[in-house]
């Protein structure tokens, strides 16, 4: 008995003509979104601000960066600034190495509070050592 390995599975299928539901949905919301602007606003702040939704509706359906929709280049960009970023090194004892027994070191995410303090402590130290010098 034979049977027919399925083939292209990542290609989303056609739904709505030439459009995916997500094309469909995006397009359809920036049609609404840019007809509602137009109706309510005078042309000039239609340019202004419906021109950028529309765009942003087109972008969304059309548009691919490194071969993946704008969407997920949005989305990383939103996680990128909304978390921190700031890593200090944990430095562990020899005892803690071989109990962990792991080659990867240890970072800790620094609050505002640790921060702060740590740059109280170094400008403390040089201000003792300016006043020694």
């Amino acid at each position: 008995m034979r049977f027919e390995v399925p083939q292209f599975v990542d290609v989303e299928d056609k739904i709505f003509g030439p459009f995916t539901w997500k094309q469909f949905v995006y397009l359809a919301g920036g049609a609404g979104a840019g007809f509602m602007v137009w109706y309510f606003l005078p042309l000039a702040l239609f340019i202004f601000v419906g021109g950028p939704i529309i765009a942003l509706a087109l972008g969304l359906a059309f548009y691919q960066v490194n071969n993946r929709p704008l969407s997920f280049m949005i989305e990383a960009i939103f996680a990128y600034f909304s978390h921190s970023r700031l890593y200090l090194w944990k430095k562990e004892t020899a005892h803690e190495k071989q109990k962990a027994n792991t080659v990867a070191p240890n970072f800790t995410v620094a609050s505002h509070n640790n921060i702060s303090s740590l740059a109280r402590s170094i400008e403390m130290k040089a201000l003792e050592r300016d006043h020694h010098t």
